[in-house]
């Protein structure tokens, strides 16, 4: 027979954040296993912690996140996720929001935050595409700086002709040669 777990799920968007303030609440909460994805976005749609927690749950089992943003991609996957929960008889709890789906007040705000949770996303990537453009209007140039200045770059294209191999070159600078050959055919 098998004995209800609550299983946990932490996830960060990026390499530089730190897991542990997520890890912490669910141990705390008294998850039996916590599955966790480090730098991956949630609107990733291969995130494997995610869905080994997801392909973990029985029926019984309690899935417990600290904060709503940190499982779901959009509105639509948190709802298919959740009728996946209700058809398997699985419960839902969300630490920092209080949200217990076992209760129908909890099951509509569930629907109501992630409406919200969505919006959110929505106006960052809005407001994130409207400083780029901005941005590039007042001709910044954006993404990372470049590998080589000018002046490497002809330096560079004078060793070629002087006869000397890429690779040569490439382990001097201490660049791949591919980033050479883009920024000699870029210039």
């Amino acid at each position: 027979m098998h004995k209800n777990k609550r299983i946990g799920y932490a996830r960060v968007s990026t390499d530089d954040q730190n897991l542990d303030l997520q890890i912490n609440a669910l141990k705390e909460a008294r998850c039996d296993h916590i599955f966790t994805d480090h730098g991956i976005s949630a609107i990733a749609k291969k995130r494997d912690g995610f869905d080994a927690a997801i392909g973990s749950l029985k029926s019984g089992d309690i899935f417990t996140i600290w904060k709503m943003d940190r499982a779901f991609r959009s509105l639509r996957h948190a709802l298919d996720i959740f009728d996946y929960f209700e058809n398997e008889n699985i419960e839902f709890h969300v630490l920092t929001e209080g949200i217990d789906t076992t209760t129908p007040m909890g099951k509509c705000f569930f629907q109501i935050r992630n409406s919200f949770a969505e919006l959110e996303r929505n106006l960052i990537s809005e407001r994130t595409k409207a400083g780029l453009a901005a941005a590039r209007l007042r001709g910044k140039r954006l993404g990372r700086p470049p590998s080589l200045s000018t002046q490497q770059i002809v330096e560079i294209k004078a060793r070629c002709l002087a006869g000397e191999s890429m690779a040569m070159i490439a382990d001097i600078c201490r660049l791949s040669t591919r980033t050479l050959y883009r920024a000699i055919s870029k210039s």
